[in-house]
């Protein structure tokens, strides 16, 4: 058995597509599980995905981005193929929380593990990439990344270069409360429409991308400080350029508004958008008003989480 941890972007989403910086967080306390069990010889691979509602053989659906991803690892490292998968996630799916790439690396290290193997997290990532391709299209890397290392990471993409991918200082502790605003919303579709955009008026989007691209660096400032009132703010303006980007929603800008009007410091949906989560900044003592209030303007959930200190 193996897990993998749910991701957050704190700012930076899309403009990361184009080489501008971003900040990925993981959520520690809500993780995808897989479980790997010997099936009789001549089974081949099957994978038991309950919370996702499906079973399937690899045969069956080859296409299937986790059934490449399982023949990949079986064919690379030598995993006995008679086997089964569970899956089972805590992650809302197509909800901006790395749901696919949280999964896909649980059942990496639990294919890893049940041949006694072990890769450094780059590999996994590596190898999660592939399956999050299929899903997405074009995915920026940060989903895996972070996901793969466990940790706050500062993610830039870098042409014809490996991604720069360094360990992110937090003075101190965040609270976030993130609201899940019922909407499903594969990542391809916004991450496509915004492309489309940006090749017929790469001007405006360049322009748009910079000044996300500088809002990060200033949150980074912010977060080795511990600074969450320099960084409230921060978060805010970036959902403003978010919308102007054109990957917010009703439903997403409805739940920002509750969170300022409830006293978050901040405010932003995370993600690739269109719907999905979004999340506030705020103290400990106000963090449960924010979830009550973002659970009246119609989250389908809030759950309030802690990004612990790095040093």
């Amino acid at each position: 058995m193996a897990t993998a941890p749910a991701k957050l972007i704190l700012c930076g989403e899309h403009a990361v597509v184009y080489g501008r910086p971003a900040i990925a967080l993981p959520l520690a306390d809500i993780r995808a599980t897989a479980t790997v069990t010997p099936l009789p010889g001549g089974s081949g691979p099957l994978i038991s995905a309950p919370d996702l509602g499906g079973q399937w053989r690899i045969t069956e659906r080859p296409d299937e981005p986790l059934s490449g991803l399982v023949m990949a690892v079986i064919d690379r490292f030598g995993v006995p193929p008679d086997i089964e998968i569970t899956i089972r996630s805590a992650i809302p799916i197509a909800s901006g929380m790395g749901s696919g790439a949280a999964i896909a690396t649980a059942i990496v290290r639990a294919l890893l593990a049940y041949s006694g193997q072990t890769l450094p997290p780059a590999a996994i990532s590596e190898l999660v990439y592939e399956s999050e391709r299929g899903y997405h299209g074009t995915p920026s890397g940060i989903d895996n990344t972070v996901v793969a290392f466990e940790q706050p990471i500062w993610f830039q993409r870098r042409p014809s270069l490996p991604p720069l991918i360094e360990p992110l200082p937090i003075g101190a502790p965040l609270t976030l409360v993130v609201g899940d605003s019922g909407v499903r919303s594969p990542t391809r579709l916004p991450v496509g429409a915004v492309r489309e955009r940006w090749q017929a008026d790469p001007a405006r989007y360049e322009a748009l991308f910079d000044q996300v691209g500088a809002l990060v660096e200033q949150a980074r400032a912010a977060l080795a400080t511990g600074d969450a009132v320099r960084l409230g703010p921060l978060l805010s303006a970036n959902h403003e350029l978010l919308r102007e980007i054109g990957v917010s929603s009703p439903e997403l800008d409805r739940l920002v508004a509750a969170a300022h009007a409830a006293g978050a410091l901040g405010a932003k949906l995370a993600g690739a958008g269109w719907g999905g989560v979004m999340l506030a900044l705020t103290t400990p003592a106000q963090a449960a008003t924010i979830a009550g209030a973002l659970r009246a303007a119609g989250a389908a959930n809030a759950l309030v989480t802690t990004i612990a200190a790095t040093g």
